[in-house]
């Protein structure tokens, strides 16, 4: 038997389980996915938004995965760090171990005001509303979200989503698991101007059509678009592309099709039954401005809190980037959210390549000192980096899979142990499986009852852990 510990459940650990559970060359696999938290599928719980359904409802294919018999979820387990496994016991418990851990870190802008109250990482704002339970206290219900004006820094998907959470109606995700707290913060939200700010052009956004346009689709919330600013990216003047160069990809041409027809229409979205609100009017509740070609320079304070953001005014450089023209502008603000980007985080014991924020590899095999470890290996954003959608951590993981299984006949020579859970337990470690995350499921189905809503997310450790003691429901 090839017994392999998976470390993550989110989709690049759960997509690794499959791989090993759907090849032919070793029939009998013992798949053991661990994960720090005592829930499952990582970022698809706590990182997709709430009111992104379709994307959520991926748990029941990662679920069918973590059902089957040959795999064991293995929750409240954590490696590498103080209260954990270390990477070297973890190696004596199985013959294998695939670390799919991801890229936690989010990226810091590095500019004067950044750690000012009322400045935080679009990262901790989507844990807050995703009740992810290491976001402890409750910043914005405290604080953050008696804010007028919003700046998201970052012009991808997560700062649309972010954005998109600010300007949507509570009402409208009561219907969703947004825990009490922040779905209580978000109704008593003073935000009414969202502005999300990129240093480059539109044609150099990262975000994808289909949410670009869902902002356009907000009851009560207008898009703003300066045409002056979309007129200053070549490819806005040229969308079939710049003469002796390659086409736009498509999706470029689609985002700027959308802009175009909101910069010319002067906005969009609905203001629904509102008073004095009519679709795409002025009396629209909350406006969201898409702004370009700034680039943050400093985050300015009024009374100890960020006040505003003081931009650099960019141009095009005609190589591919943007210059500063020497103009700035100042945007007020009292909530900041940077979403530009994430990054890898050192796991104790394991090699880390600090510039790339990743574990050093060849297709998968964990490198130390240049050379492959045996048993040890990676998939996912801590192998490549944070890039490409949930759908591209699948053939990442297959490569990783497909050199385990190359060196499969030597590891299987490898001692492993019988029973690692009961290993795990007599280290003192409280091991959640499948039927205590089934009791967490139970419980936040029963908060929701009790709230006349459907299942709502239990955001503590204290709650997860306490449900998951109950497995008998």
């Amino acid at each position: 038997m090839l017994s392999v510990a998976v470390v993550g459940s989110g989709p690049s650990g759960v997509y690794t389980a499959q791989a090993l559970l759907q090849q032919s060359l070793v029939p009998d696999v013992r798949v053991h996915v661990l994960d720090r938290l005592p829930t499952p599928y990582g970022l698809v719980r706590y990182g997709v938004a709430p009111d992104h359904e379709k994307i959520k409802s991926l748990q029941n294919s990662l679920r069918a995965v973590l059902e089957d018999e040959r795999v064991t979820f293995v929750g409240n387990v954590g490696v590498g760090g103080a209260d954990g496994v270390s990477p070297a016991r973890l190696a004596e418990l199985y013959h294998a171990v695939v670390y799919c851990v991801g890229a936690s870190a989010d990226r810091a802008l590095a500019v004067p005001g950044e750690g000012l109250p009322g400045s935080y990482s679009a990262t901790r704002f989507v844990s807050w509303y995703s009740a992810h339970p290491d976001i402890g206290a409750d910043p914005f219900a405290r604080d953050a979200l008696a804010a007028r004006s919003a700046v998201v820094i970052g012009v991808g998907n997560v700062a649309v989503d972010v954005a998109r959470i600010l300007a949507r109606g509570a009402a409208e995700l009561r219907r969703t698991d947004v825990p009490r707290a922040a779905l209580r913060a978000l109704e008593e939200s003073r935000v009414r101007e969202v502005h999300i700010v990129g240093r480059r052009g539109p044609s150099q956004a990262r975000f994808t059509t289909k949410e670009l346009r869902e902002l356009g689709a907000l009851p009560g919330a207008r898009v703003v678009v300066d045409p002056t600013e979309l007129a200053l990216d070549p490819a806005y003047a040229a969308p079939d592309g710049l003469p002796g160069a390659l086409p736009l990809p498509a999706v470029v041409r689609r985002n700027l099709e959308v802009l175009r027809g909101w910069s010319v229409g002067g906005g969009a979205g609905a203001a629904g039954d509102m008073p004095g609100g009519a679709p795409g009017s002025a009396d629209a509740v909350r406006r969201i401005r898409l702004r370009f070609f700034l680039r943050p320079v400093e985050l300015l304070e009024r009374g100890g809190r960020v006040a505003g953001v003081r931009f650099a005014r960019t141009a095009p450089d005609g190589a591919g980037g943007v210059r500063d023209t020497g103009r700035y502008e100042d945007v007020e603000a009292q909530l900041v959210l940077r979403a530009v980007g994430y990054r890898g985080v050192e796991l104790p014991g394991l090699p880390f390549d600090p510039v790339r924020g990743t574990v050093p590899h060849a297709a998968g095999r964990v490198l130390r000192g240049g050379v492959p470890s045996p048993g040890e290996y990676v998939a996912g954003w801590i192998k490549r980096g944070p890039t490409g959608v949930i759908g591209s951590n699948r053939s990442c993981a297959k490569e990783t899979v497909a050199s385990l299984l190359a060196d499969a006949a030597a590891l299987t020579r490898r001692t492993a142990a019988d029973d690692p859970l009961a290993e795990l337990r007599e280290w003192g470690l409280r091991p959640v499986e499948w039927a205590g995350w089934l009791s967490i499921e139970r419980a936040e189905a029963e908060l929701g009852r009790s709230l006349g809503r459907g299942p709502v997310k239990i955001p503590d450790w204290a709650g997860l852990l306490a449900a998951a003691r109950d497995e008998n429901g």
